[in-house]
């Protein structure tokens, strides 16, 4: 249930109807919006009687919600949410680029790549330090090394860092050095590791597990939103299907359904979504053009000798390339490339 309050509802009068909805049991959530202030009610297992809240003072109206996904709803915030990531508005009017090697190496290969990404207009250098991967055998990333060289890249280009985490016991040494924590597909529905990233209120990049329902990743990011963390960007990067000339099959579907069932950002993976360089651009196009409000794109140096992914990463003049063609869609779709500011950039 969604509580709505009066416009010139007091805070006294706010105390007592969170108090009230304790009394019952459940949980209350304050929701602020440009029109109206409400109060989004979780832990109820069946429909709340709106009886118990209609005659206090500062109810303007009780409205019942459907959505399993409660918080991240439409049905509970209208407006859209944008995320605040040291600065970097995600969810605007602007499209934001996140940039750079699936996997940090060394020093001059993630210090090449933030130079390179951020000449060319990304706003954020991606790079995995702690690397998930398939095979025990496959380079693992290079751990707290991988986030100090990342930290470095940040230091010389004024590009903000999104990076994976992988458990929670790593958790707080990657919160330390991200200013996006990033939950990588196979950990979408990792629980303990959502509601430790919802307790810690630093933006979360959260990712579609590859064989995830749109619903599933809702849900998952309302593990995340109800521990008190609203600060959460969806991220479509490709599902599994019978298709096997694609690594995965980019669900261009989910941009305008996530756009319409929630108020969270949606960025979107064409990197991953195909896994094939040459596919990268036209995907990237597609995405912003069906409404993505960012996009999360593999870029090295010296693709085919990276050591991870190097089929679906692009190099430097073809990223630049990819900005250039990006941009063209924004503006046919009403929308800007988001700048960093000149102090900030590649120095």
């Amino acid at each position: 249930m969604l509580i709505v309050l009066h416009p010139d509802v007091t805070k006294p009068q706010q105390d007592l109807i969170e108090d009230r909805i304790r009394e019952l049991g459940f949980t209350p959530h304050a929701i602020s919006g440009a029109g109206r202030t409400a109060i989004g009610i979780t832990g109820n297992k069946g429909a709340v009687d709106p009886g118990h809240f209609r005659l206090l003072d500062g109810v303007a109206d009780c409205i019942p919600v459907t959505a399993p996904y409660k918080l991240v709803s439409r049905e509970v915030k209208r407006e859209d949410t944008i995320v605040d990531v040291a600065g970097v508005l995600v969810g605007g009017p602007a499209i934001v680029v996140m940039a750079g090697p699936c996997a940090v190496e060394n020093e001059a290969q993630i210090l090449a790549s933030a130079h390179g990404v951020a000449k060319y207009g990304a706003s954020f250098l991606r790079g995995g330090a702690f690397k998930p991967r398939t095979s025990p055998y496959d380079f693992q990333g290079l751990k707290q090394k991988g986030l100090e060289l990342l930290a470095k890249g940040r230091a010389e280009t004024g590009l903000k860092v999104v990076t994976e985490v992988k458990d929670t016991e790593t958790l707080a040494a990657v919160a330390e050095s991200a200013d996006l924590l990033q939950i990588g597909a196979r950990n979408m529905q990792n629980f303990s590791l959502l509601e430790a990233v919802g307790d810690l209120r630093k933006p979360v990049l959260l990712k579609r597990g590859m064989s995830s329902t749109i619903k599933e990743l809702l849900m998952a990011a309302e593990y995340i939103v109800s521990r008190g963390n609203k600060q959460v960007i969806l991220c479509e990067r490709g599902i599994r299907t019978f298709e096997t000339m694609t690594r995965n099959t980019l669900d261009l579907n989910a941009i305008p359904m996530l756009k319409s069932l929630s108020h969270l950002p949606v960025v979107v993976d064409p990197s991953h979504g195909i896994g094939i360089r040459s596919g990268v651009l036209p995907m990237a196009r597609a995405a912003v053009a069906a409404g993505a409000d960012g996009l999360i794109i593999e870029v090295h140096p010296d693709p085919d000798r990276a050591l991870s992914d190097g089929m679906q990463s692009l190099n430097i003049p073809m990223f630049a390339e990819l900005m250039r063609e990006v941009e063209k869609i924004a503006h046919a779709v009403g929308r800007t490339m988001h700048k960093m500011p000149e102090h900030q950039r590649s120095r």
